[in-house]
Parts: C-alpha cells; sequence; structure tokens
C-alpha cells in the first residue's frame, strides 16, 4: 500500500514541479506581450494564446497536486474536532462520494469532445494562432485520471490510519497543512 502510495505522490508531485515552471513561463510570457504592446506597439496572437494555454494548463496540470497538498479550499468547522480515525472516514467519504463520480463524470463526458479534436487535429480558428488546441483539450483526459489516481492515494493513507492500532504518525514526505495542523 505504502508503493502505490508513493508511486501515485510521486506522479503529481512530479507534475506540480512542471506546473511551477509553466508558470514561470507564463510570467515570462505576460512580460513579453505588455514589453511588445506598449513599448513597441506590437502584438502576437501566437503569444496571446499562449497565455490561455499556459493559464489552462497550470490549472488543469496543477489539480491532483493541490489535492495532494490539501491546497483546495474545505470546511473545516467541524473537521476541527475530529478525531484521525474520524478525518480518514471523511476523507475516504468525501472522495468516494464527491471526487471520484465528479472526476469519472468529466472524463466520460470530456472523451467525445477530446477525440473530436484529435480527429480534426483542431488548431486555433485565429491566423497566426496555435495549431495545437486538440492538446490543451487533452488536458480534459488527463486532469480527471490525475485527481482519480491522487484520490486513490488518499483513500489508502486514510485506510492506514484506519487500520493503525495506534495515531498515525505524519507522513514525512508530505508536507502540508493536514499534518502542520494534527490532521489526516
Amino acid at each position: 500500500m505504502n508503493r502505490i502510495i508513493a508511486i501515485i505522490n510521486g506522479i503529481n508531485e512530479w507534475v506540480g514541479r512542471f506546473v511551477g515552471i509553466l508558470t514561470l513561463i507564463l510570467a515570462v510570457v505576460m512580460l513579453a506581450i505588455v514589453v511588445l504592446r506598449y513599448g513597441f506597439s506590437m502584438s502576437s496572437v501566437w503569444l496571446s494564446e499562449s497565455v490561455m494555454y499556459l493559464h489552462g494548463m497550470i490549472f488543469m496540470l496543477g489539480a491532483a497536486y493541490t489535492l495532494k497538498h490539501n491546497g483546495h479550499v474545505r470546511v473545516d468547522i467541524f473537521q476541527r474536532r475530529y478525531t484521525q480515525r474520524q478525518r480518514a472516514w471523511v476523507e475516504i467519504g468525501g472522495t468516494v462520494l464527491l471526487l471520484w463520480p465528479v472526476a469519472l463524470f468529466i472524463l466520460v463526458m470530456s472523451q467525445p469532445y477530446v477525440e473530436s479534436a484529435w480527429r480534426i487535429m483542431e488548431g486555433s480558428r485565429e491566423p497566426g494562432g496555435i495549431p495545437f488546441l486538440y492538446l490543451l483539450k487533452t488536458l480534459l483526459i488527463i486532469m480527471p485520471v490525475l485527481l482519480i489516481i491522487q484520490g486513490l492515494a488518499e483513500v489508502l493513507r486514510a485506510i492506514q490510519v484506519l487500520q493503525s492500532p495506534t495515531p498515525a504518525v505524519p507522513d514525512p514526505n508530505r508536507e502540508d497543512s493536514r499534518h502542520r495542523e494534527g490532521g489526516l
């Protein structure tokens, strides 16, 4: 079980680091757009579209990384007072009843849309735009898959808490607010 958790966490950690690089690239592209537009009165459809591509990539690829690091918004009014075992049950319930169904819905509903984009090798409608829109749309498949597997890691971790005879020791590889706050 620990090996599966480590593999999944490793995948999403790598993707998260890649997203960090994309964020830096986005900042450079935004700076280039501003300098070109206001400094030289120039613009580029390709650069403008790259901002949308980068935003899409950052948010779609960063969702599972954010889940791994407990960065998504939660309402912890009640959960603060829960024991680790109760939090583990909430984690399992939330993943099985909310995360997985929504991710599966996105995956199933997006598949025909993405297949259509690949079939025609869809590109920008703008002259001089980025010709790889089909690759961007592929993130509609990648994002839910990453969320589903990260959800699996979270469920497995919660199961370990439930199987533990003593309170679970925080995972030293997981630097997130759950462990700083004494949570799951």
